[in-house]
């Protein structure tokens, strides 16, 4: 595990607050969703091209954690201008959609939550009410054959039969209707309106129609969507933000009606499951959520990422799925828009390993007991699985303990299908090593339990 991720709930709703769907097709498709596993989510924006964080820095209340690698512009207004302006030079001419879905595909990853728009309020996606979007003039991209990003990289997922989540940003901090001008607090001030929404429910009004449009277009124009992947948890009622948002789900669920929602953080029936961010759990959760992690240790793209050990990914998926949950692993794009080459060495590794041992990971639910010790467990109907996580520099021996409790008939080495010899002990089950893997050092060991 990367010491950068958190054994804990960090960014998210707690299990008690979870509210069962009522919808039967809504509670199929949760199953179909905890049966995935694994996510690839992509931060993409104006952000990356400087290489700092998304979005925060507008924000003067987010300004002491968010504007650390702001090193050239202490002045705030004319940081602000210049990050607005972005949209000015963003143009990833190397961007490929149908080679993002070929790494995703080939390497396992069963669903995409790509950013249609950040807090900043710059859409991927060809809006029709907001001018601040790649398709405008006066954004370089514009000319370019993917220009209406969202569009070209839901279609190329799709096409290689993975899920699409679109992520939204409830708060548009380019809205003139979210940050209006000469209100209570000057635009920048903090991340919420600049006026009391009840007090200027005129201006309100406008910016939950604005919402729901822009929602609305995604959910009728950008083909089969899975998950709407709302972000921005200031957005709520109990916060004085009420976009209506059972409102604006029921109309988009008329279109799609298998459509789960993400309301991040705000708990109620729009969210359908849960979402730690940048932490797991250190012990199980009895309702559907997700981990979103980065495999570097940002969602935005920086110049000198450091990436996580194929090692690490490895154990933090296994980490995730005996816990009962998936992870949705964050890889940003870089300004040309490839993806960078360590973070696809370090999946490709993760792809290779799932190929081997997926079967003890997609379609699975948490055991009894979930994990002991370097030792998790999944099961699937009968069949349970054991996998056996090796410390970085730990080398298999002639024989390892895995602490089942439980009968066991058959223990088979998922890979190699090689039956293990193995006596039964108060400890758990004794394995003899076969000689081909004794002092080697294998990501993980995954091994069916009949």
């Amino acid at each position: 595990m990367s010491d950068n991720i958190i054994q804990g709930m960090h960014g998210c709703s707690q299990e008690e607050d979870y509210v069962v769907p009522q919808d039967p097709l809504i509670q199929e498709r949760l199953s179909w969703f905890q049966d995935q596993k694994l996510a690839l989510m992509m931060h993409f924006g104006i952000y990356t091209l400087p290489g700092i964080c998304e979005s925060w820095p507008l924000s003067e209340e987010d300004a002491e954690w968010s504007r650390n690698e702001i090193d050239w512009e202490k002045d705030p207004e004319i940081f602000r201008r210049q990050y607005v302006d972005l949209n000015k030079s963003f143009n990833p001419v190397r961007v490929r959609p149908e080679v993002w879905a070929d790494i995703a595909a080939r390497n396992g990853f069963k669903y995409l939550i790509f950013t249609t728009k950040h807090h900043d309020g710059f859409c991927l996606f060809d809006t029709a009410y907001t001018d601040y979007k790649t398709t405008s003039p006066d954004c370089p991209f514009h000319t370019h054959r993917h220009a209406n990003l969202v569009k070209d990289v839901f279609d190329a997922f799709r096409e290689k039969g993975l899920g699409i989540a679109a992520y939204f940003s409830k708060p548009d901090w380019h809205c003139p209707w979210y940050w209006a001008e000469g209100m209570d607090k000057p635009v920048g001030a903090w991340r919420n309106p600049t006026y009391v929404p009840k007090e200027h429910p005129e201006l309100w009004e406008k910016f939950v129609t604005f919402t729901h449009n822009q929602i609305m277009e995604l959910v009728r124009d950008y083909g089969r969507i899975d998950i709407l992947w709302l972000d921005g948890g200031q957005v709520r009622p109990d916060n004085g933000q009420d976009i209506r948002l059972s409102e604006v789900v029921a109309k988009a669920r008329q279109i799609q009606p298998w459509l789960l929602t993400a309301d991040r953080t705000v708990g109620g029936e729009n969210e359908n499951y849960i979402t730690p961010e940048q932490s797991v759990p250190a012990s199980p959760i009895h309702v559907p959520w997700e981990s979103c992690v980065t495999v570097g240790t940002a969602f935005s793209y920086r110049y000198n990422e450091k990436y996580k050990t194929p090692r690490q990914l490895v154990h933090l998926l296994i980490d995730v799925v005996c816990r009962g949950g998936n992870l949705a692993l964050n890889i940003a794009p870089q300004p040309d828009g490839n993806l960078p080459a360590p973070a696809v060495q370090a999946v490709d590794r993760l792809g290779d390993w799932l190929r081997d041992n997926g079967e003890a990971i997609y379609g699975t639910r948490m055991a009894q007991p979930n994990e002991v010790g370097a030792t998790a467990f999944t099961k699937k109907g009968s069949l349970h699985y054991a996998l056996y996580r090796l410390p970085e520099g730990e080398t298999l021996g002639a024989e390892l303990l895995i602490s089942w409790p439980h009968h066991a008939e058959r223990l088979t080495l998922l890979g190699l299908e090689a039956p293990l010899h193995f006596t039964k002990t108060d400890e758990g089950c004794l394995v003899a090593i076969p000689e081909i893997l004794r002092g080697t050092s294998p990501l993980a060991l995954g091994i069916r339990i009949e």
